[in-house]
């Protein structure tokens, strides 16, 4: 669902050609294979056609694009119509007439007075967007494109490449681009006095690129690698503060997460990013560093048990207090690299633990890890993931369920934890039974009452039928209750993605109850963004549906964990503030605040299986520590304040990171000083 975001990124920005041209793109993932498609055509009425689709894992946006440009560069007119990633309809507009701009959405509406060159930034555009941005861009002499509704765009060069088409060559140019999102969004480019977009490409998941020229998909993708790399460097040394020798954390009070209690105030010694003491404040311990605690609360780094990483999440992790995240699922080179940029310290990265993808083929295959057709094959991934040291195993969504029980298995014989989707044509019961140790989202827990052995959850039936149904599942009824009983006797861990899962009942122009408490410290485009809705509600009695079957999701993720269903919280969205929202709807869900941090600590490193060095706060452990202004025992909102983090021997302050993004920050720094 996250890989969903990042493509949206780029339609945010929402080729041109020369008058009757027809420009083509191909989508394509998973090495080569085609999932849509971009046909930009410029009519001699001047007006510019899009006809945009991509389709990954069943689902994906399908949008039709007109647009006229203005004698600047920029657009004169805009309207896009069409469907989003999970069937909401997309009917955007804008127009300018002299220095008045108005603009038009599902979600939205608004007019201003505009001066000057300023370009129209959609929220439901098509990548081709990105060539109207260029070719402005490249008429403005300050290097800065005004945005409305608000902001500025700019780009710098960060690479450049020879491509051939086996006719022709040309060179292109990487465009690191800022102003929209929290992070530069990377494009290649045409070079030249109108630059257009050559190729839009997300390393290890999708390359959209002009039509014949895709043999240089690789090239390109390994080519962008090596300079975001280069991005990461310097901004993970602008903003990591390593610790030489030892570091006293004084007057903090720990939180035991083994048994969910807060301790009274405690100095804790840390040295060689490990953990060597915690003793009673005011002891005669002495340190080369010192930061004090102010009785703040510390905590241990906490676990993002759903992320599916790219390199540019660290900052957002890191600054919200989440020091492990478990990636859940993802192109196994592109993983592979990311954990090697972290253990060598180039990368802004929390630590990763990696989860190895296994799909089945099929038409609606997610093409991530490994694509499998028979046992053998299931097998074969298995091994890989096993030599590479992976501790579990994602089953998805068209694996095969002939070979699930024989696969988990084969898995469990290896070491391995199973966990995953419930694979197509099968309820959860029948995994669990067949030797699932995990279950991820919510959705697919509950699709378990809501479908037979010819209901295809590839499709968006695995969103809507929950939405749809939920609300009037008794959760009281005898299958229900000796679901919830199974679970808790085999210690059937649970990754509800709550958070996540809103997306199910919220409208159109609707701030997410999840996102509604850090909006307002975003970027004006993020704000807005967040207000797009995904789901396809015509009406009123239909949102209240849905809205009554997400409350009753969030009531059933209690009832399980006070029935003995082991909890874990992961996000599947935005990294770190979604972590830190899942947390609260465990509390509304009738969690305490102290058992949700047990669950975002222990719980984290226990089903991880890094509880040996992480998890809690104990000598010998890594220094993955967490301050906290005020008291999220008793206010789990607090665990937004973060004052600092360590990871290992360095130490990060949050509101320098956030300053970084664009966001404003959440508390000030504790920040370390010489120590005595």
């Amino acid at each position: 669902m996250k890989r969903a975001l990042a493509l949206s990124l780029a339609m945010i920005l929402a080729g041109t050609a020369s008058a009757a041209e027809t420009l083509r793109y191909v989508a394509l993932v998973d090495n080569g294979k085609q999932a849509g498609h971009q046909i930009v055509t410029t009519g001699d009425d001047g007006v510019i056609r899009v006809d945009y689709l991509f389709k990954d894992n069943g689902r994906g946006p399908e949008l039709k694009e007109e647009f006229k440009l203005a004698p600047d560069g920029t657009f004169g007119s805009y309207h896009v119509t069409g469907s989003t990633t999970f069937g909401a309809p997309v009917d955007e507009s804008f127009g300018r007439d002299g220095n008045k701009a108005w603009w038009k959405s599902t979600s939205d509406n608004g007019a201003q007075e505009v001066e000057g060159t300023a370009l129209y930034s959609p929220l439901g555009g098509t990548p081709a967007g990105f060539s109207v941005a260029f070719a402005a861009l490249a008429k403005r002499t300050d290097g800065k494109l005004p945005l409305i509704p608000s902001g500025s765009l700019s780009t710098r060069k960060v690479a450049e490449a020879e491509v051939s088409n086996g006719k022709d060559t040309r060179k292109v140019q990487l465009l690191a681009i800022t102003g929209v999102g929290l992070t530069p969004t990377f494009a290649w480019a045409t070079q030249g006095e109108s630059p257009r977009l050559f190729a839009f490409i997300v390393p290890g998941w999708v390359q959209l690129i002009e039509e014949g020229w895709a043999g240089n998909g690789v090239a390109l993708e390994a080519k962008q690698k090596q300079a975001e790399a280069d991005t990461l460097v310097a901004f993970q040394q602008r903003l990591a503060h390593p610790l030489k020798g030892s570091t006293l954390i004084r007057n903090t009070r720990v939180f035991d997460s083994e048994h969910a209690t807060l301790g009274a105030a405690s100095d804790v010694l840390v040295r060689d990013g490990r953990i060597v003491s915690v003793t009673p404040t005011g002891g005669a311990a002495r340190a080369d560093n010192v930061i004090d605690g102010g009785g703040r609360v510390l905590l241990p780094g906490m676990f993002d048990m759903h992320g599916h990483l790219g390199r540019w999440d660290g900052g957002l992790n890191i600054a919200t207090g989440v020091t492990t995240v478990r990636d859940m699922g993802n192109d196994n080179a592109t993983l592979q690299q990311i954990m090697a940029e972290e253990k060598a310290g180039t990368l802004l990265s929390t630590r990763i633990v990696p989860a190895g993808f296994i799909e089945g083929e099929s038409q609606m295959s997610a093409r991530n890890g490994f694509v499998i057709k028979n046992l053998d094959e299931a097998k074969q991934a298995v091994d890989w993931y096993a030599e590479h040291g992976y501790p579990q195993v994602k089953i998805y969504n068209s694996f095969p369920k002939a070979l699930l029980r024989d696969t988990a298995a084969y898995a469990h014989g290896k070491g391995l934890r199973v966990s995953g989707h419930v694979p197509a044509f099968m309820r959860a019961q029948d995994v669990v039974e067949q030797g699932y140790d995990e279950i991820q989202h919510i959705n697919q827990v509950l699709l378990n009452f809501l479908v037979d052995d010819k209901t295809d959850t590839r499709t968006l039936q695995r969103f809507y039928l929950p939405a749809e149904k939920v609300a009037d599942l008794d959760f009281d009824s005898k299958p229900v209750q000796d679901f919830i009983a199974t679970l808790a006797a085999k210690q059937t861990v649970i990754d509800p993605t709550l958070s996540t899962f809103e997306f199910l009942r919220q409208r159109a122009g609707q701030m997410p109850e999840s996102y509604a408490p850090v909006a307002a410290h975003m970027p004006p485009d993020i704000q807005r963004g967040l207000k797009v809705a995904e789901m396809k509600i015509p009406d009123d009695a239909t949102a209240a549906r849905y809205d009554r079957s997400f409350r009753k999701m969030v009531e059933f993720v209690g009832r399980m964990y006070k029935a003995g269903v082991p909890i874990v919280a992961g996000t599947d969205a935005v990294p770190g503030f979604t972590v830190q929202s899942e947390l609260e709807w465990y509390v509304r869900a009738g969690l305490t605040p102290a058992q949700v941090l047990q669950v975002a600590t222990w719980n984290g490193a226990k089903y991880s299986r890094t509880l040996a060095d992480r998890g809690s706060v104990t000598p010998g452990k890594l220094s993955d520590l967490v301050l906290i202004d005020g008291d999220p025992t008793k206010n789990i909102s607090d665990i937004r304040n973060v004052a600092v983090v360590l990871k290992g021997d360095t130490a990060y302050y949050p509101s320098e990171i956030f300053d970084a993004l664009g966001i404003k920050p959440f508390a000030a720094p504790a920040k370390v000083g010489a120590g005595r």
